[in-house]
């Protein structure tokens, strides 16, 4: 039973770990350099936006509601990312960023890692405009109190960025997981924010296809440990 299950876990996180291993061995904390800036980036958000001065600028230069411009929304939704929810404890989003797009930096690159993140993120921001438009009689629908609704955090970008790991190192059980966990958080707690991150997972999704329908390979070949390559930050 232990070996089915050691054989099981080397299919499913095996080339993740691989390259995970590879890279952080040759260039240890180097390797998560953008997601270290993240962490600090989303630190300095909760703190300033906690003094009495700084809530109103964090708002203005981060924080999206349904009931914004389209434009302004668009404007604002990169640094949503890092603006930490008030209503939120800040080390689960700090552990998060940390974790997730630490592991997809390494294994996706920097700037696939960004593309991702950013597109789960809107897919979710556009969402809400259009779960409002269809009320609340609708399976997909809002209610329009949820347009008043501050929506910043990393939830959405974690999320789409799980899956695509998932789905490009051959790990379809844990994406499956977080589409499952995803589900059960929406019938659970039928709200704004786990709507939107099925529309998130929906959105990498489409990545996904493209991706495929491109040729990319879905499990990459394993790096050797020994070669000391750095990662793809393509």
């Amino acid at each position: 039973m232990r070996t089915a299950l050691r054989r099981a876990g080397r299919r499913e996180w095996g080339p993740l770990y691989a390259t995970l291993r590879g890279a952080l061995l040759t260039h240890k904390w180097r390797a998560v350099r953008m997601t270290l800036a993240a962490v600090a980036l989303t630190a300095l958000f909760q703190l300033v936006q906690n003094q009495p001065w700084g809530y109103q600028p964090v708002q203005n230069i981060g924080a999206v509601r349904a009931e914004d411009p389209l434009w302004l929304a668009l404007l604002r939704t990169p640094l949503s990312l890092f603006v930490p929810a008030l209503d939120l404890p800040v080390w689960g989003a700090l552990a998060q960023i940390l974790l997730v797009f630490g592991i997809a930096e390494i294994s996706l690159g920097r700037l696939r890692t960004l593309v991702i993140a950013y597109v789960a993120t809107l897919a979710g921001t556009l969402y809400a405009r259009v779960g409002i438009a269809l009320g609340p009689a609708n399976p997909l629908g809002l209610e329009a109190s949820d347009a008043l609704v501050v929506d910043t955090g990393p939830s959405a970008a974690v999320v789409g960025l799980a899956v695509y790991v998932g789905w490009r190192y051959g790990a379809y059980w844990t994406a499956a997981l977080v589409v499952a966990a995803m589900v059960i958080e929406v019938l659970v707690k039928n709200n704004l924010a786990g709507k939107e991150h099925l529309a998130a997972i929906a959105g990498v999704l489409v990545l996904c296809a493209v991706s495929a329908v491109r040729g990319h390979s879905v499990q990459p070949s394993l790096p050797s440990t020994r070669s000391g390559a750095p990662p793809s930050q393509s």
